[in-house]
């Protein structure tokens, strides 16, 4: 058992661990980071993260023993997604002006975290700033959290994670925690009209919530899935890092609100196209249309724990800075996530290779909030298959039955039924060659009371031919319809009448006004 170590002198002893000789392996240098609850020292090959002993309502660090057994968490937790950047708990032991790292150090005075090295300029955050990111990024990350959020432990049922009062309390928490380090009446009357919208949200989210309790969707997640807590490496890939280790409740958490850390954090940075491409690649992958209920919610759970980090960094600084600064820019967020955008339902009409998807993607990340639900997608989820397998069904047979066409057209109503009963705007990319396929959904967006918008794609034949073939020979879409799919349904397809009012596409320049003519549709 090791005792309290209130005495230690940290200050002392991370001056003394800035001298490159205090570690056992070449260090030419060494850097020092800081968060608002660890010291990074960045020496040589490593870095070594040692926990600051702090009590701050959400964390505990006061003693040795805690720090000692909050490491060693961090490195079991971390290893799940970053596997390659965590090595070992490193012993400190001397004292804090002559210390010494490892095991042979004696009776531990301190303990830090050893992880391999990377550099700073290979952070999410960084990549983004610099142009690196681009949309294969997203999407291989949206598969790999959907991957992670499927694997991970859920919670026992019976255990309070997962309950609306549970859930909302670390909320409340933020409010408490943050106003007492604000003074500027603004920023504080932000603060005041925040606190309001999560009250009222999660009085009317509470069956929602009980519902995601009870489905097994509180799991062990992440806690903390930002950009700058991702790196990618040197093989274009990403690995995801700094875990939630210091509190249970912060990581017991609904996936979905795991994820909106992620797409909060996108939108904070302006790449909101990518927000919105990274959460309907990771639907696509995950099938979690139903946590989508719960997505501004959470965003602004994430906006405000932010805005509070942010606010005790300026009170550690000593006043107003660029940690108050951010402070107010994540308030300012979490109020424009408050205000969600008004929902319409568009379904788009086309044969195979006229552009359906590719239309609706580039849609999808120019409306907030859009949500995309697509028939090659949910067809093979219907049959327990993922978005890239091959189902290897012919014409007429396997996923291409009629009566796998009638499934997949239900799943997809059902899909966009309870989207906009969620308040949020549905893109369904299917072919919808038969008016009879289009009037339910013209129907479900009169009951709803949303605007419908049928979006008309279209080619020359030798287009969709060329289009069709070169897609399933690279086998990287859900879309399995070869050119004697497309022949069919050339033979059988129901264009549009007037009566229908179809909104034509004309290619890739014609974005912007599409765009424009959806927002027209939906009232100010």
């Amino acid at each position: 058992m090791h005792p309290v170590n209130e005495t230690l002198d940290q200050t002392t002893l991370i001056a003394a661990l800035l001298q490159p000789d205090r570690y056992p392996h070449p260090v030419a240098a060494v850097e020092h980071l800081q968060t608002h609850i660890s010291h990074v020292l960045l020496a040589g090959d490593y870095a070594y993260k040692i926990k600051k002993p702090l009590n701050l309502g959400f964390l505990d660090f006061t003693s040795l023993t805690r720090r000692k057994y909050y490491c060693e968490q961090e490195l079991c937790l971390n290893d799940r997604l970053a596997p390659d950047v965590y090595l070992d708990c490193v012993p400190i032991g001397g004292s804090a002006d002559r210390p010494i790292l490892g095991v042979a150090a004696g009776e531990a005075i301190e303990y830090a975290v050893r992880m391999r090295r990377f550099a700073q300029d290979a952070l999410l955050d960084r990549q983004l700033a610099a142009g690196r990111l681009e949309n294969r990024h997203m999407d291989a990350l949206a598969r790999r959290l959907a991957v992670f959020h499927r694997a991970i432990a859920t919670a026992d049922p019976a255990a309070p994670f997962g309950d609306p009062q549970q859930i909302q309390q670390p909320m409340l928490d933020n409010f408490t925690q943050t106003r007492p380090l604000l003074d500027d009446p603004a920023d504080l009357d932000a603060l005041d009209a925040v606190e309001r919208w999560t009250l009222d949200a999660g009085e009317r989210l509470r069956p929602r919530l009980a519902e995601r309790k009870a489905g097994g969707w509180i799991r062990e997640c992440h806690g903390d899935l930002h950009l700058g807590n991702m790196i990618l490496t040197d093989t274009d890939q990403i690995a995801i890092f700094d875990c939630i280790e210091f509190n249970d409740n912060f990581r017991w958490i609904d996936v979905s609100n795991d994820l909106a850390f992620l797409t909060m954090d996108l939108r904070f940075r302006g790449a909101g196209h990518f927000a919105q491409r990274l959460l309907n690649s990771y639907l696509e992958f995950s099938g979690d249309f139903a946590g989508v209920a719960l997505l501004n919610y959470y965003q602004v759970y994430r906006a405000m724990v932010r805005a509070k980090i942010n606010a005790i960094q300026s009170s550690q600084d000593g006043g107003p800075g660029a940690a108050r600064d951010r402070c107010r820019a994540y308030l300012q967020l979490a109020l424009a996530l408050a205000r969600e955008p008004a929902p319409f339902l568009l379904i788009t009409h086309g044969v195979s290779g006229s552009g359906k998807s590719r239309r609706t993607g580039q849609l999808l990340e120019a409306l907030p909030g859009a949500i995309r639900v697509r028939s090659d997608v949910e067809r093979k989820r219907l049959f327990d298959l993922g978005p890239l397998d091959d189902s290897r069904s012919m014409l007429g047979q396997g996923l291409y039955t009629t009566e796998a066409s009638a499934r997949t057209y239900q799943r997809l109503y059902e899909l966009a039924d309870r989207l906009l009963a969620a308040g949020h705007p549905v893109l369904v990319d299917a072919t919808f060659l038969k008016r009879a396929h289009r009037q339910p959904f013209r129907a479900l967006a009169t009951r709803h009371g949303v605007p419908f918008l049928l979006l008309h794609c279209a080619a020359d034949p030798a287009t969709l031919r060329q289009r069709v073939a070169a897609r399933r020979a690279r086998g990287d879409d859900a879309a399995e319809a070869d050119v004697e799919v497309l022949e069919r349904q050339l033979r059988h397809v129901e264009p549009p009448g007037p009566d229908e009012s179809p909104l034509a596409s004309h290619g890739d320049g014609d974005l912007e006004r599409l765009r424009a003519a959806v927002l027209a549709s939906v009232p100010a």
